[in-house]
């Protein structure tokens, strides 16, 4: 459908099946895949594309939430899809469309859903109303309970390759330089990579990322140091998006007042994009110690301005075995551990083994 997609960076496969879907959608769709890499973005297109087919007017009120028949569903404060709501939500299904043909319920953050909640959508899944869909949005299949995702159509979603991220950005107005730079802190999540290609920052991030190795010491000192310089060093990343929240919150006071939900959507929104920006971090780090053992293995070289003498600062077994701490590292803070704590520990490890 013309337009629909222009401004999604990547994911051409996905967009291409939805784009065919927009005719005749099915009744329910699961979007998985890793955090940022535009899920939500993309299923607020499809929606508007649902509702609205051609009309630029409606497809504007569809993504800017001002449109009656497509229906956020969304944590109830900053925990979890509750029971409640998930049968408010059902009922809601059961009523006819206030405006067009169907109405469409997104829930962006599926996988906060908890059982009472799943089992509640579960019969509006197995026995849909004509007019209604249901678009999910989750990190994994897993986050669901089987017998909600096995009446889904899934979507799955990858990260995009960093030449397409920055060729994307380019395609925004961004310039080559900072586009490319946007595009490897980002790790392949193309809404991150928007955020970061406003800023100048972008360059010192990796730049204190990739100094840590050749920072660390036996001192446990040294590696809480390090943590706060990391962590210091996203704060003017997230600034971008701080602003654009600042914005939004402007506009929803004008147009009758900002929901505490609204409230609580920015906060999660916030926190996640800490931490991408933190797993990004992480991924620079283990990026590094990949690159210190193809070079003494023979080897292709990922990151050509490290030093010569960093690549040979620590042997290839215990380059490999720090590589594989960094993701423990990832997979802790992604399971919500205390990213001081698992950054600390990380610094500490690998800086004494």
């Amino acid at each position: 459908m013309a337009g629909l997609f222009d401004d999604v960076i990547g994911h051409k496969a996905v967009v291409g099946v939805l784009g065919r879907d927009v005719a005749e959608p099915a009744h329910a769709y699961l979007l998985v895949g890793p955090h940022g890499v535009g899920k939500a973005t993309v299923a607020r297109r499809f929606a508007a594309g649902i509702i609205c087919g051609e009309d630029e007017q409606c497809r504007s009120r569809v993504l800017r939430g001002l449109h009656p028949d497509v229906v956020l569903v969304e944590p109830d404060g900053r925990s979890a899809i509750t029971v409640e709501q998930a049968r408010n939500a059902v009922a809601l299904a059961n009523l006819a469309p206030v405006e067009g043909e169907r109405k469409i319920f997104i829930l962006e953050e599926g996988g906060a859903m908890n059982d009472e909640a799943a089992n509640a959508l579960l019969k509006t899944l197995e026995e849909p109303t004509a007019s209604t869909i249901f678009l999910v949005i989750a990190e994994s299949e897993d986050d669901l309970p089987e017998t909600v995702a096995s009446r889904c159509r899934t979507v799955v979603f990858g990260r995009v390759p960093e030449t397409d991220v920055a060729a994307g950005l380019v395609e925004f107005g961004v310039d080559e330089e900072r586009a490319e730079q946007a595009a490897r802190i980002s790790g392949g999540r193309p809404g991150l990579a928007i955020s970061l290609a406003t800023r100048a920052d972008v360059a010192a991030f990796r730049n204190v990322w990739m100094s840590v190795p050749l920072r660390l010491s036996e001192h446990p000192g040294e590696g809480f140091r390090l943590t706060d310089e990391v962590m210091a060093a996203a704060d003017p990343l997230l600034v971008a998006l701080k602003e654009r929240q600042q914005e939004e919150a402007a506009t929803l006071e004008a147009e009758g007042g900002l929901s505490k939900a609204a409230e609580q959507r920015q906060v999660r929104e916030l926190k996640r994009a800490t931490i991408a920006l933190h797993v990004s971090g992480l991924e620079i780090l283990a990026g590094f110690y990949r690159d210190v053992a193809a070079a003494q293995l023979g080897g292709a070289v990922r990151n050509p301005d490290i030093p010569m003498p960093a690549l040979t600062s620590v042997p290839p077994r215990r380059a490999v075995h720090d590589a594989d701490r960094v993701m423990q590292a990832i997979e802790a803070i992604e399971a919500n551990q205390r990213p001081q704590l698992a950054l600390a520990a990380l610094f500490a490890d690998i800086g004494g083994s």
